[in-house]
């Protein structure tokens, strides 16, 4: 309670939030918003300059702008949050199982940790992309094959740490099962940490994804989505500057709101702040 009093107390923070839980929501419910259909294409009206029913105006397809980005918001922003999900349950379920029973099981599992890492993620993500293929799904995926190993690096070192504590030695001699010990004990005194991780990095993935995208290694035409929505404007810079400025604010909007939360969810944490 007083990590959320502390954050509430933090304008930074709130602002941050507040960006982060429009954005999503508007995602969510970006189909039953009064907005133009965003893969609609009319030539006749390309380059329109923004109107009241085209509030940013439109693409060199004719295409509505504030559609297409709020629209572009779900293969973003709402995958982006998916990744990460899924890279923090896989990597904490593979840190406690290492760190918690050691040995050969926290061999095995950390020698294809130190070959995941040992090569630059993006490499690694381009190379999983290519074998499997261009779409938005294969780079949910290999962000996750990725991702995943450095999350088990850090939540192996946190339970190696706690792993030593009073509490949870006592509930071994005293014959608690292994299950109540990782997810009672141990995975609570975590959580903090990984908040704070997670909260970091959930700007990385959506640059990530947008960034694969603007490559055409992500989300498809004519399906709308920020990075996508970057590959196309930049062939138009030169005429219509309009359509690179708004997906471009948008992703470092939004980049930079989950930077800033991670930054103060960390600040909030940090008991010598007390």
């Amino acid at each position: 309670m007083m990590f959320l009093s502390r954050l509430a107390r933090d304008r930074t923070a709130v602002a941050c939030l507040a960006i982060v839980a429009v954005v999503i929501l508007a995602g969510i419910f970006a189909d039953v918003l009064p907005l133009n259909d965003p893969t609609k294409v009319n030539v006749l009206a390309k380059f329109r300059a923004p109107s009241a029913k085209f509030p940013l105006g439109t693409d060199h397809l004719g295409r509505c702008t504030l559609s297409r980005l709020v629209h572009g918001i779900r293969p973003t922003v709402l995958l982006s949050l998916v990744t990460m999900a899924c890279t923090l349950a896989l990597g904490t379920m593979v840190g406690l199982v290492s760190g918690y029973f050691r040995g050969t099981v926290d061999e095995l599992f950390m020698r294809t940790c130190d070959i995941l890492l040992s090569f630059p993620s993006q490499v690694m993500i381009l190379a999983v992309v290519g074998v499997l293929g261009p779409g938005m799904m294969n780079v949910v995926l290999a962000n996750i094959v990725i991702k995943w190993a450095w999350y088990a690096r850090m939540i192996r070192s946190s339970v190696i740490r706690f792993g030593d504590r009073g509490y949870v030695l006592f509930s071994k001699v005293s014959g608690a099962g292994t299950p109540f010990i990782l997810f009672r004990h141990i995975l609570p005194g975590v959580a903090s940490e990984l908040l704070v991780l997670a909260s970091l990095d959930m700007g990385w993935v959506i640059l990530n994804i947008s960034t694969l995208s603007f490559l055409g290694l992500g989300v498809q035409a004519p399906a709308p989505e920020w990075g996508a929505m970057l590959s196309e404007a930049k062939e138009v810079m030169g005429r219509a500057p309009l359509l690179m400025f708004v997906p471009g604010t948008a992703i470092m909007a939004v980049v930079s709101a989950f930077n800033l939360i991670g930054d103060s969810v960390r600040d909030a944490m940090d008991p010598k702040t007390l």
